[in-house]
């Protein structure tokens, strides 16, 4: 879902994330004037206004070599050991932070 996000938008990242629940959540980079977020900061907005009260995982899709420290805070605010895992724009994982 990440990196198909990523894709059809032309965004810089692709993120997703899976809440305790079972349902996932994909976002983009949101860059306007007014409102800066990582894909991963979007995707849990997203589940947090969905009504998530915990994460299982998430993963982001991105060029960088790490992923961005706010983007892991936001995870880390509704679960402390979820896994976030980075993957290059072919899909392929390259890091897993963890706790």
């Amino acid at each position: 879902m990440a990196r198909s996000a990523r894709a059809r938008t032309g965004a810089a990242e692709g993120a997703a994330v899976r809440d305790t629940d079972g349902r996932t959540y994909a976002a983009t980079t949101v860059a306007l004037p007014s409102l800066q977020l990582t894909a991963l900061q979007a995707a849990v907005a997203a589940a947090v206004s969905s009504g998530a009260e915990g994460l299982e995982a998430a993963a982001v899709v991105t060029a960088s070599t790490e992923v961005d420290a706010d983007s892991v805070a936001a995870v880390r605010d509704l679960t402390a050991g979820a896994p976030v895992l980075r993957a290059d724009a072919s899909g392929a994982v390259q890091e897993t932070v963890v706790g």
